[in-house]
């Protein structure tokens, strides 16, 4: 399944790498009705992250920050939080994970980001290689009711992938310099652990 679209995925990171991103665009702080965002729309305060269910920093910071910012801010109606899916990491993985998490149905896609996110100890044991990865991905998919042929499907189709590279790519050329990416109502964070977190929140108010 992996291998069918690599070359594909693969032949779409031949643009600008991130460290030659440009200057911050408004752009990457509005949300938009394509967005995937959980919380309240009423509340005061949005985080817009920029992260890829392949990136080691994202998958420590969805461990050891989220959880306490969601239980905290997000299901308490205090903050919206948006997740904007990109390609970082083994962009290969990326895509297959954020297919994984977008044909899900509704109301699962967070659910998957995580478990992807969580998985990349088990498919970076041993270096980034798709071959140990695409069995763990199949797992993944049939805990959440896909079986392997709708995964395959799902990962490997054509709209779906130009979708993402389109959005990864907008995202550089819009200023984004690495993942995550964190904004708190437009602010973008120089740091991401909760402190900082909670210390743009309140400056908010």
């Amino acid at each position: 399944m992996i291998r069918r679209f690599a070359a594909a995925v693969l032949a779409a990171f031949l643009f600008a790498p991130l460290a030659q991103a440009a200057d911050l665009s408004p752009a990457l702080v509005k949300v938009t009705p394509t967005d995937h965002v959980l919380g309240s729309a009423k509340a005061p305060v949005t985080i817009i992250e920029y992260g890829s269910v392949a990136c080691p920093a994202c998958a420590s910071f969805n461990e050891t920050v989220f959880p306490q910012l969601k239980a905290k801010y997000i299901d308490t109606g205090k903050v919206r939080y948006v997740f904007r899916p990109m390609l970082t990491g083994v962009p290969v993985i990326a895509v297959a994970g954020t297919r994984m998490a977008e044909c899900a149905g509704p109301g699962k896609y967070f659910d998957v980001v995580d478990a992807v996110m969580r998985g990349q100890s088990e498919y970076y044991a041993w270096g980034e290689s798709n071959i140990i990865a695409q069995p763990i991905l199949v797992k993944i998919a049939a805990s959440f009711g896909l079986s392997e042929t709708a995964f395959n499907a799902c990962a490997g189709d054509a709209a779906g992938l130009a979708r993402l590279q389109a959005a990864h790519k907008s995202a550089i050329e819009s200023g984004i310099r690495s993942t995550p990416s964190l904004f708190v109502n437009g602010k973008e964070m120089e740091r991401h652990d909760l402190d900082s977190l909670e210390a743009a929140i309140k400056a908010t108010k």
